[in-house]
């Protein structure tokens, strides 16, 4: 094992009967970053957070969290990690405050320094006014921040959130991004599960793509989008009869081939070709007419496409992991 990483995984597997949930996965996550993991549902995210919280023994393999073993250490490591899933583990009868103070009770704290902990995470994650309600009344924004706070109690190093922003509506969602990145930045060492590409683009520092059980690609966010390929020049003619006469203009700039669909046209650019302004040029030269051009860089979305043969919006649909 690294001795730099905080979360480290070696050749995780993990089978519930004939399903192969896990087949040998790798993961590696530095102090003060955020690993972001993504695939389809039943790809083995919540799997490989399962073991690494300590909550599901692993069939083979080996990994570390705080350089404590997930086995052998299992019930030291678990006052050393914080983990929020998809589903708020609140108790709804129970207030926003009681809800706090009953997990650092939970944690061997005193009740003083419960209270004290809960009222400051009601301050930092805005639910002050609601601390006294039970968390039954509360909107699926403010669950999801109280149980993002729960899991905070005991200022852990090492924080996994599993899909924390499934089903919030935009507000919500950029307020929770906000409260991972201010933990990061205080040192905080975050394992992502999601299925928001958005959310990984914008949080983590490296990303795993996981498909099948197995790990199919990782790098940083650019990294994966470089494997689909440079900058597309996606234009609309005003005469579809021109096709021909835009590829032949544009051939001294493209990279490959272009897609052609009616009057739709798009190619791959070589690098440092001069973009919109060169092609603009090239066209007028030859009396092509367009209604719309602009240069189009890879996405999140289309190294996911690529790497998992399908979008992420059908990806999202396609069942449930083992529990």
């Amino acid at each position: 094992m690294s001795t730099d990483a905080v979360i480290e995984a070696r050749g995780l597997r993990r089978s519930f009967g004939d399903v192969h949930a896990l087949q040998g996965v790798d993961l590696v996550a530095p102090a003060g970053s955020v690993l972001g993991v993504l695939g389809p549902n039943g790809a083995g995210k919540t799997t490989a957070v399962r073991i690494l919280t300590t909550l599901l023994p692993p069939d083979g393999g080996s990994a570390t969290v705080a350089g404590l073993d997930v086995v052998k250490d299992a019930q030291e490591l678990r006052s050393k990690i914080g983990l929020a899933g998809q589903y708020a583990a609140v108790d709804e009868y129970l207030t926003g405050k009681e809800n706090l103070e009953m997990v650092g009770r939970l944690y061997h704290l005193s009740p003083a320094e419960s209270r004290s902990r809960a009222k400051e995470l009601l301050e930092e994650f805005d639910l002050v006014d609601a601390g006294g309600r039970t968390a039954g009344t509360y909107s699926g924004g403010m669950r999801r921040r109280l149980d993002l706070a729960a899991a905070l109690v005991m200022r852990p190093p090492v924080l996994f959130l599993d899909e924390p922003t499934t089903g919030l509506d935009p507000r919500s969602r950029n307020s929770l991004w906000q409260t991972i990145e201010d933990r990061v930045a205080d040192g905080t060492t975050v394992l992502l599960t999601t299925q928001y590409l958005e959310e990984a683009d914008r949080l983590a520092d490296r990303i795993a793509v996981i498909d099948h059980g197995q790990v199919i690609a990782e790098g940083t966010s650019d990294e994966l989008k470089a494997k689909v390929g440079g900058e597309r020049l996606d234009l609309v003619l005003e005469d579809e009869a021109q096709a021909a006469a835009a590829t032949e203009a544009l051939a001294p700039l493209a990279d490959g081939e272009p897609a052609v669909d009616g009057a739709s046209l798009s190619t791959p650019l070589r690098q440092g070709s001069g973009g919109v302004v060169a092609a603009v040029r090239r066209l007028d030269d030859a009396g092509v007419g367009v209604t719309d051009i602009a240069v189009r860089r890879p996405t999140l979305d289309d190294a996911f496409l690529t790497l998992t043969g399908r979008p992420a919006e059908e990806a999202s649909t396609d069942g449930e992991e083992p529990a």
